[in-house]
């Protein structure tokens, strides 16, 4: 019996050399762990008791003697029919509860939200997250089951779908313009990884860190928003047809086709007439006949629109705007915006705004 009783596995343990592995089936082949053994759970190990199929006891990092005081749960499942020399033939699981970095997640489909300024976009985002088990018992009965190796590979998929499935109302629900979704993805990845950790609870994992690396646009919003970048930095409209003539030049330029020829021959023609038209002497106007009726035309005014409670007024010139400053309509906090212009801003961060504030008097002090 000596001899037999040494064939008995006394040592438990689990040294994990791999980076996916979160839950280890210790082997026991055709040996058994004997009375007095010692189990090893280390540093980011957790380690579960399963007797025929049901958890017995679960222990923290630490080196424990396996005797019936550690076991108390287990003890009474058994019976202990066979006295305190009885080895054990419960299953150990080692959990690994350190968390797993190396996870990512992105959309395969894009999502759809509304813009409050470009109305319905379709989003794509991609990024990484971190997870943890926080509750081994919890992760064996609801995911690992008698898997002998489970891996991250098994549960990224499901993780990736739930997170999809959260990322459109998060965005949905975040109020953020599109145009500024960039310096909230900080704000976004934190309230994500709360609400999935919240819904992973009943699996026993947690999502400590959540990472948006990227939100991208369908191409053809993308040119929109360039096209509209452009605009806002020629400012002036005749300048931006004229560079889009010297954009299509450079692109017939690049195509010798027959398209290309004839840009280039509309070109040679027009460049042909500024030419003949430099070279040509100069002849000095007609006088015009003086006309006493005759006035210049009034200066262009600066057309400005202002934003009150949410709709939008105007446009306004600046004599109009003082008036509506006095009135209090317009205060240092109302958007305005003018053409050239690449958004709505406060009255205050606006230099020609800004300055008729100076030219309003306060109003009158009470009278007696």
């Amino acid at each position: 019996m000596d001899r037999i009783r040494g064939e008995f596995i006394d040592i438990v343990e689990w040294t994990d050399d791999s980076r996916d592995t979160i839950v280890w089936r210790f082997p026991r082949y055709e040996n058994e762990i004997k009375m007095g053994a010692k189990l090893v759970v280390r540093e980011s190990q957790t380690a579960v008791f399963v007797n025929e199929g049901q958890i017995a006891d679960v222990f923290t990092p630490g080196t424990y003697t396996l005797e019936t005081q550690n076991l108390p749960v287990l003890s009474t499942l058994k019976g202990w029919k066979y006295g305190f020399h009885s080895p054990f033939k419960a299953e150990v699981y080692f959990v690994t509860t350190r968390q797993f970095t190396d996870l990512k997640w992105g959309t395969q489909n894009p999502v759809i939200v509304r813009d409050p300024e470009f109305g319905m976009v379709r989003l794509r985002a991609f990024g990484a997250f971190a997870a943890r088990v926080v509750d081994a018992a919890a992760l064996l009965r609801e995911l690992a089951g008698t898997d002998p190796q489970f891996r991250t590979e098994e549960v990224q998929e499901y993780l990736r779908q739930l997170i999809v499935g959260r990322l459109a109302t998060a965005l949905a629900t975040a109020g953020v313009p599109m145009l500024d979704l960039a310096t909230r993805q900080d704000g976004l990845g934190a309230r994500l990884a709360g609400a999935l950790t919240e819904e992973l609870a009943p699996v026993g994992i947690a999502v400590p860190k959540f990472i948006i690396e990227n939100i991208s646009l369908p191409p053809e919003v993308e040119a929109a928003v360039d096209a509209r970048s452009r605009m806002g930095i020629v400012g002036d409209l005749d300048q931006y047809t004229q560079l889009q003539a010297a954009d299509a030049i450079g692109d017939a330029a690049r195509n010798p086709g027959a398209a290309g020829e004839g840009v280039g021959l509309g070109v040679g023609m027009a460049l042909g007439r500024r030419m003949a038209e430099g070279l040509a002497p100069q002849q000095p106007p007609a006088a015009a006949a003086p006309s006493p009726a005759a006035t210049p035309p009034p200066l262009p005014q600066q057309q400005w629109f202002i934003g009150v409670g949410g709709a939008q007024q105007g446009p306004y010139d600046s004599a109009a705007l003082t008036g509506l400053i006095g009135a209090g309509t317009l205060t240092r906090t109302t958007l305005v915006w003018q053409n050239g212009m690449s958004g709505w801003l406060p009255a205050e961060q606006v230099p020609e705004v800004e300055r008729l504030f100076g030219s309003v008097p306060p109003p009158l002090p009470p009278q007696a």
